[in-house]
């Protein structure tokens, strides 16, 4: 049991003498009535999420605005699957409602609906965050060049009709060697973009060569693929494949002096977000981002651009990006997967629009 303060202060007197034992019984006075050092360490100690804010920019994968407002990051990104959680958010009911009675006067029907609410969403996102919002192409133009360029060009201009600059903005399109492509062009025209679904080191490459802004390759889902081939329920982080896939590509990048942002994303756990802790963004779910903030230990910095190995260039033409792309399962099927899935989900938003805004 731990001594009383007044005996603890006497003690200390009879051991040091009275003028040093008065100051260090002082201070003994003084921690005891604060709850001692330990509790005035974790007083002071940062949370893991604040930590990661001041050697990553920490991006919401969320069109929720509750969550948004509450964990303040930098940028969001969205996709059509958030976009249908942002139908089932009272705090967007207002929003939505306004732009389906706007557009049925205006004539739209419900695919150009489920355009417009796609660009409002993005827009009220934009008014939380300092940075950029994200808003994706229709995943079913994934294989076309020419029409992922008009339908981004589309997307610019109506966030610019409600007063969003095109540098608050993100064009999101997948990694497929025609969504590269478009965003080349694209960025020749002054737009930049964040290329999704990428999976391996070929689209990472084939990204940089397009001066593109950003890409997010995606943690959880490389992980997810690699535990059903094993047949394993999980990976410490540093044996994480999603983990070394986005090292990987951060050193190949920093080694070679590329400026396009490596963006984590589709994370699983907290425990690969601090394993590349200090890259360049990461998106996260509102769960992981809740999660960080109270937990309350040492982050490490994991990755920095001084670290970087020095490995070298890699020259990428479609034929060497189709054959990489062929030898690799798990990006061939996960690219694959995830286009399907954003199509699936913007049909379903399309179809929920219809059912609220009939003729």
């Amino acid at each position: 049991m731990a001594k009383p303060a007044t005996s603890q202060a006497g003690a200390l007197r009879a051991v040091c003498g009275h003028s040093m034992g008065a100051q260090l019984a002082s201070r003994v006075s003084t921690i005891t009535q604060c709850g001692g050092p330990a509790s005035d360490r974790r007083a002071m100690m940062a949370s893991v999420l604040d930590q990661l804010r001041k050697m990553t920019d920490v991006v919401a994968d969320t069109g929720d605005v509750g969550a948004v407002r509450k964990y303040q990051p930098v940028d969001c990104t969205t996709n059509p699957s958030l976009v249908l959680m942002a139908l089932e958010d009272p705090a967007s009911e207002a929003l939505i409602t306004t732009e389906i009675e706007a557009g049925r006067k205006a004539g739209k029907d419900a695919l150009q609906l489920a355009d417009a609410l796609t660009v409002a969403v993005g827009s009220q996102l934009c008014s939380l965050v300092p940075g950029r919002v994200s808003t994706e192409v229709d995943a079913h133009l994934s294989f076309d060049t020419e029409a992922s360029v008009t339908r981004a060009r589309a997307i610019t201009a109506d966030y610019g009709a409600r007063g969003i600059s095109k540098d608050r903005i993100l064009i999101k399109l997948a990694a497929t060697w025609e969504g590269i492509r478009a965003a080349k062009i694209l960025h020749d025209e002054g737009i930049d973009c964040n290329l999704t679904l990428l999976f391996c080191l070929a689209q990472a490459v084939a990204c940089a060569e397009a001066n593109v802004f950003l890409i997010s390759p995606f943690v959880g889902r490389i992980t997810d693929w690699h535990k059903n081939e094993a047949g394993v329920t999980g990976y410490p982080p540093d044996e994480d494949p999603g983990v070394q896939s986005v090292r990987r590509i951060y050193d190949y990048y920093k080694s070679n002096g590329i400026k396009t942002a490596v963006m984590g994303a589709s994370f699983r756990n907290t425990g690969q977000i601090k394993a590349l802790a200090g890259c360049d963004n990461l998106t996260i779910a509102p769960d992981l981002l809740s999660e960080l903030g109270s937990d309350m230990e040492d982050l490490p910095r994991v990755l920095a651009p001084e670290r970087a190995s020095g490995v070298g260039l890699i020259a990428m033409s479609e034929a060497r990006f189709r054959w990489e792309m062929n030898e690799d399962a798990m990006a061939t099927e996960k690219l694959a997967e995830g286009i399907r899935k954003f199509d699936r989900d913007r049909q379903k938003l399309v179809s929920l629009i219809a059912a609220r805004s009939p003729d």
